[in-house]
């Protein structure tokens, strides 16, 4: 279960694996393959098998597509047995992502 907010979102996370690539680990470089858990407009949490610090930048792009960004966790838990939870909130986007962002309801999945 996902952790709660003090703060609400702006946007409806919609549930979905999407295969990423992600980089920037200061201590562990190279491109890590993972799977998006959930996203929306402005972001996606990722299972990843890197343990990241509150407001580090990363890059991250769609393995299929033209999506890329700088992104900056905004938190990372440990998730199950497998790797963390890696919030991420997308600073500088180029392309196209999953979701449309014109409606911002998540709604329009790309596809």
């Amino acid at each position: 279960m996902g952790k709660r907010f003090a703060i609400p979102r702006l946007e409806q996370r919609i549930p979905m694996a999407v295969a990423v690539h992600i980089s920037g680990h200061s201590e562990r470089p190279g491109v890590e393959t993972a799977f998006t858990e959930d996203v929306s407009i402005r972001g996606a949490r990722v299972i990843s098998t890197r343990r990241w610090r509150r407001e580090d930048t990363l890059s991250i792009e769609l393995l299929a597509g033209n999506f890329r960004a700088t992104a900056r966790v905004a938190y990372c838990y440990a998730h199950r047995d497998d790797g963390y939870a890696v919030g991420l909130e997308f600073l500088e986007p180029a392309g196209h992502w999953v979701l449309n962002p014109s409606t911002g309801s998540g709604n329009n999945l790309h596809g």
